[in-house]
């Protein structure tokens, strides 16, 4: 997968893709992830990408010219035209279920706004697909951006060492995250759960998906409307309903 990042501050995204597994997913060519800077498009003389906003207010707007001859070098460049993502709080929220979507996909563009968002006009004549990380504001873009890199990234063929690294995370099958635990098995007089010291495998999967569950009802019970549930774990939640 090819993922290209249109911003105003590739080093800052660089820094953070660098690192860690991604980083690593990179060096071995699991995924192709590059910053593109905006401001190499501007036919303005002094690289400026932004001006006032018409009508009055606060703050600066992305001018359309630079974005638009960006995304269409990039276009040239791959001989296609990438899935393009707009990050904007004004998009849906980003779930797990569209992270799984977007990692099935060959390229992926994503623009990072800044100051007071991007010229409408562009928005038009591009019409990305338009994405939140959540209802809060931020400065720009580009931790929303590297947001999206990082969770279809880990998404991909070998990037993680096994796909249960991420199968049995929070929200991946609509489920939170069960507890997790590791040496020593007693710290500041608390215990690791004695079946998790049983070496019975089958017991340890059980404990496991009833606490998965037991988390998902008391603080996200919303998730288990989408929840693929079988008998036992309707039951459990019964149970838990009735208590």
């Amino acid at each position: 997968m090819r993922i290209d990042i249109l911003t105003l501050f590739p080093d800052m995204c660089n820094s953070v893709l660098g690192e860690s597994i991604i980083g690593r997913a990179r060096q071995a060519g699991k995924v192709e992830i590059n910053c593109i800077d905006i401001r190499d498009y501007t036919l303005d003389k002094h690289r400026r990408v932004d001006d006032k906003p018409y009508g009055g207010g606060m703050g600066m707007v992305m001018a359309p010219q630079p974005i638009y001859d960006c995304f269409e070098a990039l276009c040239r460049e791959t001989g296609c035209k990438p899935h393009l993502i707009y990050m904007t709080p004004q998009g849906r929220t980003l779930t797990q279920e569209r992270v799984k979507e977007l990692a099935k996909l060959d390229n992926i563009a994503i623009l990072c706004g800044h100051y007071e968002g991007v010229d409408e006009r562009v928005i038009e004549a591009l019409e990305p697909e338009e994405i939140s990380v959540g209802d809060y504001v931020l400065t720009g873009g580009e931790l929303p951006a590297l947001i999206v890199a990082d969770s279809v990234s880990r998404m991909l063929d070998g990037v993680l060492s096994d796909d249960e690294c991420f199968e049995e995370e929070s929200h991946f099958n609509s489920l939170l995250e069960y507890p997790q635990y590791t040496h020593p098995s007693e710290w500041q007089g608390r215990k690791v759960p004695e079946i998790l010291l049983s070496g019975h495998h089958a017991n340890v999967e059980k404990w496991r998906r009833e606490r998965s569950l037991e988390r998902t009802f008391f603080r996200r019970p919303d998730m288990l409307e989408k929840a693929e549930l079988n008998d036992k774990d309707r039951e459990f939640l019964s149970k838990l309903k009735r208590d």
